[in-house]
């Protein structure tokens, strides 16, 4: 299957130019507000049904109303006000939740968010010794005790007790994938305590650890970044610059790296990354959640989120990422508005902008989503994230012709494409494929893999359209196998090889590889639909039946539907038919993984 999106360019995308990272199909716009007043509901069960109905609705707001209501009218109702508790850290309602936090803080089941709560209030108001307490004892999860020793090394640090912050950080014990964490935070209080011995050996062991940094990217480019300005400070220009290339050599294209290292050869003054035992705790909650940020657990992510928010309201980092889990719950209003709150002097700024744009593009206002987005490009015509996320809103449209002439323009811009600028042709590959102009998609592929040699998406790509056209069958299997290589756990680029075989007679490989598929990606409807296709054709038909219908349950586009219900209904004919094996996935617009 080739691979679209509906979003021309992901959050990621916009920070890291070799990141694919998903955004979601299609984004759902807040359900409405209530109808009525909350305090009009007279019973709890009303108050409780129609929280809930919110919370499904995903209008928190209202939820968050509802359960105040609730509680009211059963105030000793501990599962409500643990809902009501959450719900209020999850909205950003710091103040609010504190009361609620007092008394659940003993609760089975909430009781170490409530203390935790508790504690980074204490610390953003300098109570550094009741915070200490209130994060430190005996604490079972792994995860838990990691974020509450990073938080209690920040409260010593505000006790002006350097020392034993760094001590207690030496003691804090764990599974390996603690020692990043914990070595950045060692280095970030050493260097607030003006230890720089220290803090200098620290951060050099910290970015030596690059398999943890593998696993932690964000955290160990944010390690980069404060290295780079303490070194910076300490008049090692040069040391800097060379902090921040090898920086870029481990992941390309951070904005954040780009725009420090430009700061930098500039002589401008870099400020610490942490100025504060607050800052130096939200830095540790960022890190965490950055770190936690997989698909489906946006909710737990988004709590981390607001209780970094509340030590440190300004940072754009914090609140780029807020926006993102917004955009992951498919909640583009909440995120338009939290791009905004990003201040004009951050270098996100402009990520930010881009995102308004594609967010805008979400909510069906695509005529203010262009707008925007060409006033961006106006700002700076050298910036291909730009190019990347105008052309998205056009493929997503399905206006390809409109986003090949806006790739042409990228494509015109760039003084020596280079390893970074691959996304560029990939989507004016995919433009044109869309166009039925192979003669001139083709090249932009070859291309892209030129720049980019082994890139899966284009790999993947090029390979299935080869074998759909039936043209250098061998070469465009071997792409594919090349690409599930690469990405094992993408579930639709192993149903491109499965469908591939499938193209090719090959039915039974063809169900083993679309078997896999479904597995990594059970809710999508075409891979239900290919699998079962692929059923029928090895004779298991009363499977490929169930997949069909599991297909149709999962919402397949408004061209696909009658196919798959006419396969239903009659099934396939002993020939593959046209129909049947040019069966194509959902097309929405292509992604953009890499502005470049």
């Amino acid at each position: 299957m080739r691979q679209f999106r509906q979003r021309g360019l992901s959050t990621l995308a916009l920070l890291a130019a070799l990141s694919t990272a998903a955004m979601p199909a299609a984004a759902k716009e807040n359900a409405a507000a209530p109808q009525f007043d909350p305090s009009q509901i007279s019973t709890f069960s009303g108050a409780l049904l129609a929280a809930r109905t919110a919370e499904t609705d995903k209008n928190f707001d209202a939820a968050t109303d509802y359960y105040k209501r609730a509680l009211a009218l059963e105030p000793d109702n501990q599962d409500v006000e643990r809902s009501l508790f959450l719900g209020l850290l999850a909205q950003g309602d710091f103040n609010q939740s504190l009361r609620h936090a007092e008394k659940l803080k003993l609760v089975r089941g909430v009781s170490r968010v409530a203390s935790m709560t508790l504690g980074i209030d204490a610390l953003r108001d300098r109570r550094y010794a009741e915070a200490d307490k209130l994060f430190s004892g005996s604490i079972d999860s792994d995860l838990d005790r990691l974020v509450a020793g990073l938080l209690s090394g920040w409260s010593k640090l505000g006790l002006d007790a350097p020392q034993s912050a760094l001590d207690s950080l030496d003691r804090l014990d764990g599974p390996p994938w603690f020692s990043l964490f914990v070595s950045y935070h060692r280095a970030l209080i050493a260097e607030a305590a003006e230890l720089n011995d220290e803090a200098r050996r620290t951060y050099e062991a910290t970015l030596a650890n690059q398999d943890a940094g593998g696993a932690a990217p964000d955290t160990y480019l944010r390690a980069a970044e404060a290295y780079a300005g303490f070194l910076a400070r300490q008049g090692e220009k040069d040391a800097a610059i060379r902090v921040l290339d090898s920086a870029d050599d481990f992941i390309g294209g951070r904005i954040p790296i780009v725009k420090l290292r430009d700061r930098i050869r500039a002589g401008e003054t870099i400020q610490p990354m942490v100025k504060s035992p607050a800052e130096g705790g939200a830095e540790a909650l960022l890190n965490v959640a950055a770190a936690l940020n997989q698909s489906g657990g946006e909710s737990f992510v988004r709590l981390y989120l607001q209780l970094a928010r509340a030590l440190h309201p300004d940072s754009d980092m914090i609140l780029l990422q807020l926006a993102s889990i917004a955009e992951q719950q498919q909640l583009p209003e909440e995120a338009i508005a939290l791009y905004t709150k990003i201040p004009d002097r951050s270098p996100l700024k402009r990520a930010a902008e881009l995102q308004i744009g594609l967010n805008l593009a979400d909510l069906k206002r695509h005529d203010e989503a262009i707008k925007h987005l060409r006033i961006a490009l106006e700002q700076d015509k050298t910036d291909t994230r730009a190019y990347l996320a105008l052309g998205g809103v056009y493929s997503g449209q399905e206006n390809y012709r409109a986003a090949a002439e806006v790739y042409d323009e990228a494509v015109a811009a760039l003084p020596a494409p280079d390893r970074s600028n691959w996304n560029i042709f990939y989507q004016r590959g995919i433009a044109y494929e869309r166009l039925k102009q192979w003669d001139k998609a083709e090249p932009n592929f070859r291309k892209a893999l030129e720049l980019f040699p082994d890139q899966p998406q284009v790999l993947n790509y090029l390979g299935y359209s080869w074998v759909d056209m039936n043209m250098n069958l061998e070469e465009g299997l071997e792409m594919i196998k090349r690409a599930v290589e690469l990405r094992p756990s993408d579930g639709y680029i192993v149903d491109s090889l499965g469908w591939a075989y499938y193209r090719l007679g090959r039915y039974e490989d063809a169900v083993t590889e679309l078997e896999r598929a479904v597995s990594l990606k059970p809710d999508d409807p075409v891979l239900n639909d290919h699998l079962g296709d692929a059923y029928w054709r090895v004779g298991r038909k009363l499977e490929a039946t169930f997949q069909w219908s599991h297909a149709i349950d999962r919402e397949p586009t408004e061209a696909d539907l009658p196919k798959i219900r006419e396969k239903l209904a009659k099934g396939l004919p002993d020939i593959p038919a046209p129909a049947a094996a040019d069966a194509e996935p959902a097309k929405p617009a292509p992604a953009a993984s890499n502005p470049g």
